[in-house]
């Protein structure tokens, strides 16, 4: 437990039993960055797959055992000391295969004041040198950080920088909604024509009864398995754990009235499926799958293209998020805006006396998993770039 003005901050195993839960629950419902994978439901259902060593960084008004909790800030993350192969102490943002977008949760009133307490409560119980995973590096919450690294004169280094496909809808008038996908070339408009006519009779169905989800989730886990991922032995029906995660969440934030599941359906055969959550304005597109035996004619575009078509109507979601790979093409034929992310190794208040040789260490990191991709792409991309998608990387010209 650390103290330091009027708050308190302490360093607590992801525990769903824990009285704080309930504290999280409401940061989470408004934070000043939405976060998905760091909604307290959400990481909660990811714990038995996903959260061995997980600890959350809370930062209240009161010890986290106490009624009436109050959480401005909130930071799941695992303490290591062997990420560079020398014992060298890193508290880094949790991430995993579903988990793609590492943004604190951050009281949205006071935002450079919950950072701040955050990174000063890091030092204390976390150690000198922090990793934010799959930040933006533009927007908001960089804007922040920087502040917070200026104020504090904190070292700091991006690495692993990329971006990915994002639906931006924030502030747009309606008829600016609806020409979001104006950019849409006269040629993919027609291909997109045509492969449905081959296609025949199509029914788009968004699936938000929480009745119906787990059916429509063991839909899309059977429509997974019949493709590439099945030969391989890689599919969700392969993985239990990760499985009974999908049903958690989906079930939890299917109470909630903010889990849909879209498909595209020519009778009672599903062509193509895809799993979303909404946190706030934002959808988060987290899993999609298509039939291969109906590529040719791009029924996972077919689907991306009503989807998007469905969140640009619905008046209550201001943008979407892929979470998808870099040059993942699906996502961004339909899907203009871009996202620039990166993992920021920060030094905490205090200082960090070894900042340079971690900087250093990072950097050598990523030039000899670079190279090794250069040698071996696809084993390389899937430990690097940690996403679960459940098409080959062929068929990204859907």
């Amino acid at each position: 437990m650390h103290r330091a003005d009027d708050w308190v901050a302490a360093l607590r195993p992801l525990d769903p039993t824990a009285p704080w839960i309930a504290a999280w629950r409401t940061l989470s419902r408004r934070p000043f960055i939405e976060n998905l994978f760091y909604d307290a439901d959400f990481a909660l259902s990811a714990r038995e797959a996903f959260g061995a060593g997980v600890e959350v960084l809370l930062v209240g008004d009161r010890p986290p055992e106490e009624p009436g909790l109050r959480l401005i800030a909130v930071w799941p993350c695992r303490r290591g000391w062997r990420r560079w192969g020398f014992p060298l102490r890193l508290a880094m943002g949790w991430m995993h295969g579903f988990g793609v977008f590492g943004v604190p949760l951050l009281d949205p009133d006071r935002p450079a004041h919950a950072l701040d307490a955050l990174l000063r409560a890091a030092g204390h119980l976390a150690g000198r040198r922090l990793m934010l995973t799959y930040v933006p590096t533009r927007g908001p919450f960089a804007e922040l950080l920087s502040g917070a690294c200026r104020a504090y004169g904190l070292p700091r280094a991006d690495f692993w920088p990329h971006a990915r496909a994002v639906l931006e809808l924030s502030g747009r008038t309606e008829p600016e909604r609806a020409a979001a996908l104006d950019h849409l070339s006269a040629r993919r408009r027609r291909r997109l024509r045509q492969s449905a006519e081959r296609l025949g009779p199509m029914t788009f169905e968004t699936v938000r009864d929480p009745a119906n989800l787990g059916a429509a989730l063991d839909d899309y886990v059977a429509l997974e398995g019949r493709g590439w991922k099945g030969r391989a032995g890689t599919a969700l029906g392969d993985s239990p754990e990760q499985v009974a995660f999908l049903h958690a969440s989906v079930e939890a934030f299917g109470a909630r009235g903010t889990a849909r599941i879209d498909r595209l359906r020519r009778g009672d055969t599903t062509l193509a499926s895809a799993v979303t959550y909404v946190t706030g304005g934002t959808a988060w597109c987290l899993k999609i799958s298509f039939a291969e035996a109906e590529a040719r004619d791009s029924p996972g575009a077919q689907l991306v293209h009503r989807m998007t078509l469905s969140v640009i109507a619905d008046a209550g979601l201001t943008g979407a998020d892929s979470c998808a790979p870099p040059d993942f093409r699906l996502a961004e034929t339909f899907w203009a805006g871009r996202m620039p992310l990166a993992h920021v190794l920060v030094a905490t208040p205090g200082g960090d006396p070894l900042f340079g040789l971690a900087r250093r260490l990072e950097a050598l990191r990523a030039w000899l998993s670079r190279s090794l991709a250069r040698r071996s792409p696809a084993s390389v991309l899937a430990s690097v770039w940690p996403w679960r998608r459940s098409a080959p990387p062929t068929s990204r010209s859907d």
